[in-house]
């Protein structure tokens, strides 16, 4: 369990699920949009509390629908119920001394604080992360923003297109004579949350032993750098900047998209055995000939063998493919839209959508899996100023 700097009451829970891995966990969720809010929310699905503080007008994705959920009466779009489920929502305005000093007062009862606001902001609004530090050396502070609390670009605002952009994700995205293509969700947003979420609980394990807090500068720019994985070390190891090659993988062959008769489907030949396999369900012991024996052979033959591969996937319908494959050992799949791949029986089995408190429906966290304390389904997206009441008299009576 995670050690509260507080001594205060947390809000009763429902007794089935007080076994929780953040139990006694406070987090004042300063943030909006996406990267914060998904990092709070697998925060909050672990058991902490959360507290949303939003401005007057809400969180500005709130409005950012069709579609939208309704919920007593209220029409919320469904992007903000996609990263704020389990929270409690307080509205503060902070141009005013009344709002401020709630602020403060809430600040220094969190054991954590997370907010995206540009460089500087938080400061200028009086709440100089340091001078927090100083008066509650326990407190830890996640700072997101787009480019770092320094450098060049750290004035820049960060949003996830523009990122995806200058980080090179989409100089590798998209067919090879295409033009550059962004990846179909927030990408970036959505890696940031994960990497906040993980950077605040070493910051929490840390606290534990050292019982310090400290200051996370977590930017979009630096986790985009670093999940570049492979292509950026090729560069780094080759001196080119690798391009795009449509579905086709930069260090694997055959390792892609193919075209059945009757759709597509993905095949994924992770090393030379599995090629072997490959060639005996396609009936072409001839292309495990040298050199297309080595996974070096088949990258410097990757045309040719690509192109007899189109050809021979193209005479037999994907189920066909996917049998024999999977009875062979090989890894390959199906490609599915987002409700196939929801519907499909292993998502099913594995309870890929949770049913929320409210009654609401919402995609389940990734963490639901842990042997004694797994994330759990609570309560749905809050309405804005929803816990007010209940938030002062939790964390300041």
């Amino acid at each position: 369990m995670v050690k509260s700097t507080s001594n205060q009451n947390e809000p009763s829970r429902d007794s089935s699920i007080m076994h929780t891995a953040l139990e006694g966990l406070r987090i004042l969720d300063l943030s909006r949009i996406l990267a914060g809010p998904f990092a709070t929310q697998n925060l909050a699905d672990l058991g902490a509390d959360v507290i949303k503080v939003e401005a007057p007008w809400g969180d500005d994705t709130r409005k950012w629908g069709p579609p939208f959920v309704q919920k007593d009466g209220e029409k919320t779009a469904a992007y903000f119920y996609s990263c704020n489920r389990g929270k409690r929502s307080i509205s503060i305005d902070v141009k005013t001394d009344e709002g401020r000093s709630l602020l403060r007062k809430l600040a220094l009862k969190a054991d954590v604080i997370v907010e995206n606001m540009k460089v500087g902001t938080l400061t200028r609004m009086g709440f100089d992360p340091n001078e927090l530090i100083k008066e509650n050396d326990k407190l830890i502070i996640c700072q997101i923003t787009g480019f770092g609390q320094t450098g060049p670009r750290s004035s820049q605002p960060g949003y996830d297109v523009a990122l995806q952009g200058i980080s090179g994700i989409m100089s590798v995205t998209g067919e090879e004579k295409g033009p550059p293509i962004k990846v179909g969700v927030a990408w970036i947003d959505v890696l940031t949350g994960f990497a906040a979420t993980s950077a605040i609980l070493a910051a929490l394990h840390h606290r534990n032993i050292s019982g310090r807090g400290q200051i996370i500068d977590l930017s979009l720019f630096d986790v985009a750098l670093m999940s570049m994985v492979n292509q950026a070390q090729n560069w780094i190891a080759s001196g080119v900047p690798p391009g795009r090659m449509g579905h086709a993988h930069p260090n694997i062959v055959p390792y892609q998209a193919f075209e059945a008769g009757d759709g597509w489907f993905i095949l994924a030949t992770g090393n030379d055995a599995q090629y072997v396999s490959v060639c005996d369900v396609i009936g072409r012991p001839e292309l495990c000939s040298p050199p297309l024996d080595s996974n070096a052979g088949r990258l410097s033959q990757r045309d040719y063998l690509i192109s007899e591969l189109k050809k021979i996937f193209l005479t037999k319908p994907i189920d066909y493919w996917l049998e024999n494959f999977e009875k062979s050992g090989v890894p390959c799949s199906p490609i599915f839209d987002i409700s196939q791949s929801f519907m499909d029986s292993h998502s099913i089995e594995r309870g890929s959508i949770w049913t929320l408190d409210d009654g609401t429906k919402s995609v389940a966290s990734a963490f639901r899996f842990f042997s004694d304390t797994p994330a759990r389904p609570s309560r749905g997206a809050p309405k804005l100023d929803e816990h007010r009441a209940e938030i002062i008299h939790d964390w300041l009576s």
